[in-house]
């Protein structure tokens, strides 16, 4: 997936590279909403070093522009970082890079994604749905941190 073909004429969708995590870190904080432990340097370079079709981005005319961690454990498909820049959302950036996403997990034989959506953040909730995708108000996600 190192470079995957266009999903329209101005967005090419490709897997990230070591190149791309301090550019990909910055994104993260000026498109994403909220911040993990493992939004760091460290923590992106360890999962493209472990599985480099991963980190999926999208670009146009050059510019970073959205971005979904595509992680499959043999078992279960996740989603998480699906970010789009601002000034590029709803001109069907997410939808491309969700459609990569189910491509690989597809390809790898997986049969249900989830996302990982914060409550609050309510406009990604409308993307969300309108992709497929329903909440399951019968699970909780239940965290501890590992490492200060």
């Amino acid at each position: 997936m190192a470079a995957m073909n266009d999903l329209s004429m101005s967005t090419r969708i490709r897997s990230a590279t070591a190149a791309d995590l301090d550019e990909v870190l910055a994104f993260w904080k000026m498109a994403a909403e909220g911040t993990s432990i493992s939004d760091d340097g460290e923590g992106i370079a360890r999962l493209v070093e472990r599985d480099p079709e991963a980190l999926i981005l999208a670009e146009r005319e050059g510019s970073l522009v959205g971005t979904v961690i595509v992680g499959f454990d043999g078992w279960r498909c996740h989603l998480y970082r699906l970010a789009v820049h601002p000034e590029q959302r709803r001109r069907g950036v997410g939808g491309a890079l969700l459609a990569a996403a189910e491509e690989r997990f597809t390809a790898l034989g997986g049969r249900r994604a989830d996302a990982m959506v914060l409550d609050r953040n309510t406009s990604a909730h409308h993307a969300w749905r309108a992709a497929g995708y329903e909440p399951e108000p019968q699970w909780s996600r239940w965290v501890k941190h590992l490492t200060d």
